[in-house]
């Protein structure tokens, strides 16, 4: 079987292969690593990269979108909350254990929430990064909440962090692991053993975030 990749070079020491959630393949390399090289590296996980493209729980079929109708439930941080529309001028959303929006607002309901949702993704991940980043002993350059593709989250190379405003929808217990997850890995490249001791180290019950991500991966996945 023969599958096609994606090259992306950077200043980072080791090679690292990964099949992302539209089944694309994303081959990172050091800049020093010819391309022979790196299709043979490729070519040795073969039956690896088949395992993950017929996976059934990373690409499992996506629930509707919301419709923002009265009585419709939205997800956050791991438990589902009645929407509320109501009369009265609300400027953007409220939650107080329901959420709440204007009928006047109704049909820029998506643009809102998802507003709402990027704001309370950084005041609820960014202490978790802070907390994590002293607990390892290490430092990143910038955090980030934004829009991203198939990937809960991500360690650049100029050792940014980066999180899809999505997981804000998991369980609290489900952003430790992630987040924690990402800063281990200003430590340790790949997943090592050792990258899962230190990972086991900080969030003991990281087998259960993971298991609720492949469970229910495909909820955060949709808008709302």
């Amino acid at each position: 079987m023969v599958f096609e990749y994606q090259i992306k070079y950077s200043n980072r020491k080791t090679l690292n292969i990964s099949v992302e959630r539209d089944r694309s393949i994303i081959v990172r390399a050091p800049h020093h690593l010819t391309e022979e090289r790196i299709d043979k590296a490729v070519q040795s996980k073969r039956q690896w990269i088949k395992e993950k493209l017929n996976h059934s729980q990373k690409y499992p079929i996506l629930s509707d979108k919301k419709e923002f109708v009265a009585g419709e439930t939205l997800m956050y941080l791991g438990k589902n909350y009645q929407l509320l529309i109501v009369d009265e001028e609300i400027e953007g959303i409220e939650f107080d254990r329901r959420f709440k929006i204007s009928k006047t607002n109704q049909e820029k309901a998506n643009e809102l929430f998802k507003k709402w949702y990027l704001n309370q993704a950084l005041k609820k991940i960014e202490p978790l990064a802070i907390k994590y980043a002293k607990n390892l002993g290490v430092e990143y350059n910038q955090f980030k909440t934004s829009e991203m593709k198939y990937r809960w989250g991500s360690c650049t190379p100029a050792n940014n962090i980066i999180f899809n405003w999505r997981i804000i929808k998991a369980p609290m217990y489900v952003l430790e692991y992630l987040v924690a997850h990402e800063l281990v890995h200003l430590l340790e490249n790949n997943h090592t053993p050792r990258f899962w001791n230190i990972l086991s180290i900080q969030v003991p019950n990281y087998e259960r975030a993971k298991n609720w991500l492949k469970k229910n991966g495909q909820l955060l996945e949709i808008d709302f």
